[in-house]
Formats: structure tokens, C-alpha cells, sequence
């Protein structure tokens, strides 16, 4: 009989050699410095020797470690449960659940926030619900953005990376060809404007207000996404606080996973909109509720955040951390807690990276936004739990590493 299955292994022959390969390399703990295994397959994992320092992990506060909000995770487990059990519309709604939404709606200043189980279900689940007819999507927006896009069944116009002026050049040929419909009797089409408000993968700022600006000019709405913001500007907030603009921005995306040390997704928003994701968003209804411990972690991390001083720590590092790579000689890209470092080609990158790794040191080589025009980097993020010490460590790695590629 004909086999109608799949050709596993000669799909992974085929993806042997490719540049995206990626391994499962498990740590013994998630904070500032752990023990790494190599990658064991199905195999049970040995843990290395050597102590090594993370510099690679958007852990961005450090908070995964910290005792309070441990603690407010076994409180969590001793009086509602480990998991919510159900879709939140059955049993699986608590009242962790609510309190994580209202601390996140005052932070977000909106009116209300809805909590999912992850990140890609909330931004997925969100743009799927909202239905655009057209999407002006910057070209480095998150895969869940553009898997978003490709469900809701919208015309995706990209746009140059953090460029208004392509962003206004695609909003005026659309505008023009709409015209055009209207002329003859069509129904206008739905807008939606998606950026990052910090993009991970270079850690550059969103021209948010000028985004704004376009969006009132052409009657779009903006959905962001804020997964590398949330709790570590003004008030524990993000881009959007820190310049004011929440109301103008629409919808907000963020993630419970980075700076709030949990897991999970979120969206804030209007009253209406977290109604009709309630009553008409798939990831949400279908999916079981974000565990209760999770809310808790988030709940309480989002606390420290907001009234403790770990976001100084943060910046104090971020500023040590590019001072320490210019005088190095080493260009540090980034507008954000995310300092990226060009070096070369692929080949280049990912010799350096092994050999900071080497040094017990984690810092990853990444692709460039735009291939093959922009050089390969080193994403560098220091945690706020990393001591003056560790970003002394971090330089003198990437110092002889880049010395001996031959790129310093």
C-alpha cells in the first residue's frame, strides 16, 4: 500500500545544513547564572561543570528568582490549585485571574485587560477576532503578529522597518486605490496599523507618536505589540505610558513571560474590546485558563516593578553594558534594554558567540532584520539581577572572543 504519511527524516536531512538549526540546551534554573546541558535528544541531560553567566534570557528583571514572587506562587498553589482545569468561560476563571487584569488595566491605563495562557494565543486570538481587511504591519513585527494576519485572512502591507515615511507612503497608495473603489460603491475596508513598541530582535523604538499621527490622519487603528516593554518603564508600564499615548493606541499586546517572570499573554484595551475577545476569540474560549500560580507570579512581579527599584537596576546595567562595548571599539545598536552588536557575516557571529560561550558567558548570534544588507549581531541583555561584576565578565568575553574571530 502507498504510504501517505510523512517523510520525517529526510525532512530533517534536508533542514541538517540549515542556518536556523536549533537544539534544546536545558539550564538548571531560569535567573542571572544556571548550568547548561548540551543537547541530549531524548537522552536525560548532564549538566556542565561550569558555572555560566546568562546574557541571552529576556528575563529582563531578573524576578523569576526572586522570593517574593515564589512565594506568591506557592500561596497561589496552596489555596486555589496548580492549574485552572477548564476553559476560563467554564470553572477555569479565578480570582488571581482578576486581580492580575485589574493591576495590568492600571498600569496600561484602560479600561480592562484580558489574560490568556500565552503570548501567541493572545496576539493570534486578537487579530483573528478583530478581522482587518487591511494590515500595515512593520517588517519586523513578531511571528505571532503575522500568523495573526495570515488567520484573520487580511492583506498584510509591510512597511520599512521603524520608518514612518514608508508607513505614510503605504497608507497614501491605499488610500488612493480605496478611492478608487469607493467611486464605484465598494464598502471601505477595515485598518489596522501593528508594530512592536521595543522590537526584540535589535531592541529598537517604535516611532510611536508619529505612528499616531499617521493612524488619526488615515482613520486606522494600532494594534502593539509590548512584549519587550511591559514593566520596565515609568510606573512599571511600557513605550506607551513612558510617552503618553494610551489613548491612542487601541490595542495593546504584552506578554506575562519577559519582565513579569511568568507565563502568559495579555491584551488591554476598551471595554468593548476585551467584551468581544470574551465572547469572540477562539485562543481564548477554546484554550484552558492561564494557570492561577502564573497569574500570581505575574501579579506579584508586576508589583515589584511598579513600586520596588528593580527598573533602576536594569538601566544602571543597560548603561554600564554599552559603555563598556563602545570603549571596546563595538558599535552598540538599541534604543532599549536590548543592545545589539553587528560583527559580521553569519560565520563571524556565530564564531564569536561559541567563543563567548566558551568563556561561560551566553550571549546569542541573530539574524539581521533585512538579508543579506545588514550584518550579522550579538543580542546582548543584561538583567537587573547581574552584578557590576557579571557585566565586567560579559566584556572581557566578548573582548577575546572578538579578538581571536578576528573582528576586534
Amino acid at each position: 500500500m502507498e504510504d501517505r504519511g510523512f517523510d520525517l527524516e529526510g525532512r530533517l536531512a534536508s533542514l541538517e545544513g540549515d542556518e536556523h538549526r536549533r537544539a534544546l540546551s536545558p539550564a538548571d534554573r531560569v535567573a542571572e547564572r544556571g548550568y547548561f546541558a548540551p543537547p541530549a535528544g531524548g537522552d536525560l541531560p548532564v549538566l556542565e561543570s561550569e558555572e555560566t553567566l546568562v546574557f541571552g534570557s529576556n528575563n529582563y528583571l531578573g524576578l523569576t528568582d526572586d522570593q517574593r514572587v515564589q512565594n506568591a506562587v506557592r500561596q497561589a498553589a496552596a489555596a486555589v490549585g496548580t492549574g485552572a482545569g477548564a476553559s476560563r468561560l467554564r470553572t477555569g476563571d479565578t480570582l488571581l485571574h482578576h486581580d492580575l487584569e485589574r493591576q495590568l488595566a492600571e498600569t496600561e491605563g484602560t479600561d480592562r485587560v484580558l489574560a490568556f495562557s500565552s503570548r501567541y494565543a493572545a496576539t493570534v486570538g486578537t487579530i483573528t477576532a478583530l478581522e482587518p481587511d487591511v494590515v500595515f504591519a512593520d517588517e519586523a513585527i513578531h511571528a505571532s503578529l503575522v500568523d495573526g494576519c495570515r488567520l484573520a485572512g487580511a492583506e498584510r502591507v509591510t512597511y520599512d522597518h521603524c520608518d514612518p515615511g514608508s508607513l505614510e507612503a503605504a497608507l497614501e497608495q491605499r488610500a488612493r486605490a480605496a478611492g478608487s473603489d469607493d467611486a464605484d460603491g465598494a464598502v471601505e475596508d477595515s485598518w489596522l496599523i501593528v508594530t512592536s513598541t521595543v522590537f526584540g530582535v535589535d531592541g529598537t523604538v517604535a516611532p510611536l507618536s508619529a505612528i499616531c499621527d499617521l493612524a488619526d490622519e488615515f482613520g486606522a487603528w494600532i494594534a502593539v505589540d509590548k512584549t519587550h516593554a511591559t514593566g520596565l518603564y515609568a510606573g512599571g508600564g511600557g513605550v506607551v505610558q513612558a510617552e503618553g499615548l494610551e489613548d491612542r493606541i487601541h490595542v495593546q499586546l504584552g506578554s506575562l513571560s519577559t519582565a513579569l517572570a511568568s507565563q502568559g499573554g495579555y491584551v488591554a484595551g476598551s471595554d468593548a474590546l476585551i467584551e468581544c475577545l470574551v465572547r469572540d476569540c477562539r485562543s481564548f474560549a477554546a484554550a484552558y485558563g492561564l494557570a492561577p500560580t502564573a497569574a500570581a507570579a505575574a501579579s506579584e512581579a508586576l508589583h515589584r516593578a511598579r513600586y520596588g527599584s528593580v527598573r533602576e537596576r536594569i538601566w544602571e546595567n543597560v548603561a554600564h553594558l554599552r559603555d563598556g562595548l563602545e570603549t571596546l571599539g563595538l558599535e552598540a545598536l538599541g534604543d532599549s534594554q536590548i543592545l545589539t552588536v553587528p560583527v559580521g557575516d553569519r560565520s563571524d557571529a556565530v564564531a564569536v558567540a561559541d567563543g563567548v560561550r566558551e568563556r561561560d558567558v551566553v550571549v546569542p548570534a541573530v539574524e539581521p532584520i533585512r538579508v543579506p544588507d545588514d550584518q550579522w549581531r550579538l543580542r546582548i541583555t543584561p538583567m537587573a539581577t547581574h552584578e557590576p561584576d557579571d557585566v565586567v565578565a560579559c566584556l572581557e568575553a566578548i573582548q577575546a572572543a572578538g579578538e581571536e574571530v578576528g573582528v576586534l
